[in-house]
């Protein structure tokens, strides 16, 4: 089966800004892609690229078929596109701007517009100017998913919404997968793409480090964990635990702080043989866990599958 999008050796500079180098992956018909990398990665810009919005340097794209650039208008007519930072006129309700990207593409189903505007609680009567970042984020994505695109290209969509409407969005996403259509969505956050997506490609410092399925995030994923217990625990109990990278006792005599690299639940299942009085967990940023994982200079790892480099 042919991908539905196809980017081969695509790289863009931006003068002594680096962009991005040598970028190729491919997103087959039907599949939710997560391309996954800390801020100023080169999410956007690989996005803005398929979109026609910037001239690569190098390298080349197909959707569907179609050379992003020399077809670019018929590229749009099977896409659904949530940039980064939306730029609608701020004078205009929400519902004349969705009215105008209607007619714009010839018509769409109003009966799914107001479903779509409904379920993401959108008040379509407030000026553009008026609404928060959130409700900003929602009117994007229901000009988005409203024509019911082929493909969605979607840039940090879970930007700014509530856990409600994050979980409504995870909903819609499954929705098109159900079918048959595809999604390409950029993230910085773990659990989103774990959550949403069946393959991802990680990004850092414009070169794809790893493309693989969900599990490849796992690798990369760490946690803080503070477990307090009722009496003094035994701090050997978790030292050899798998994933435990660092182990801590904290001088109340009763906690224990450990890093966990990757799966959580050894040490769950080890904290379940005493009384825990106290258990909490943290998720680092992805910067952080970028800077440890890929050291700052060094190339990803030889033995990582799906490595492209």
């Amino acid at each position: 089966m042919a991908p539905l999008i196809d980017v081969a050796g695509l790289t863009k500079g931006y003068g002594r800004k680096r962009g991005i180098i040598d970028v190729s992956f491919e997103v087959i018909e039907g599949e939710v892609f997560g391309f996954l990398g800390p801020n100023g990665a080169g999410k956007t810009t690989t996005m803005r690229l398929l979109m026609a919005l910037l001239y690569p340097n190098a390298g080349g794209a197909r959707i569907a078929g179609l050379d992003c650039w020399r077809r670019s208008v018929d590229v749009k007519r099977v896409v659904g596109y949530l940039p980064g930072e939306l730029a609608f006129d701020p004078n205009l309700t929400g519902g004349q701007i969705l009215a105008y990207f209607s007619n714009l593409r010839g018509g769409v189903d109003r009966a799914y517009v107001s479903a779509l505007i409904s379920r993401l609680d959108l008040d379509p009567t407030r000026r553009f100017r008026h609404y928060s970042h959130g409700n900003k984020q929602k009117v994007g994505l229901i000009q988005a998913f409203m024509h019911r695109p082929r493909l969605l290209i979607l840039d940090e969509p879970t930007s700014g919404l509530d856990p409600l409407n994050q979980h409504e969005f995870e909903r819609m996403v499954a929705e098109v997968r159900g079918e048959g259509r595809t999604v390409l969505l950029s993230s910085h956050i773990l659990s989103e793409v774990e959550s949403a997506c069946d393959r991802v490609g990680i990004i850092r410092e414009g070169r794809l480090v790893r493309v693989g399925g969900v599990a490849e995030v796992k690798d990369i994923r760490r946690h803080e964990v503070d477990l307090t217990f009722a009496t003094e625990p035994s701090a050997d109990a978790f030292r050899d635990l798998a994933g435990v990278e660092r182990l801590e006792a904290l001088p109340d005599g009763r906690t224990l702080r450990l890093i966990v690299q990757g799966d959580i639940d050894p040490v769950l299942k080890m904290a379940a043989r005493y009384h825990v009085t106290t258990f909490v967990s943290r998720e680092p940023s992805l910067e952080d866990v970028f800077l440890r994982f890929y050291q700052k200079g060094s190339p990803a790892r030889e033995d990582a599958p799906g490595v492209a480099s």
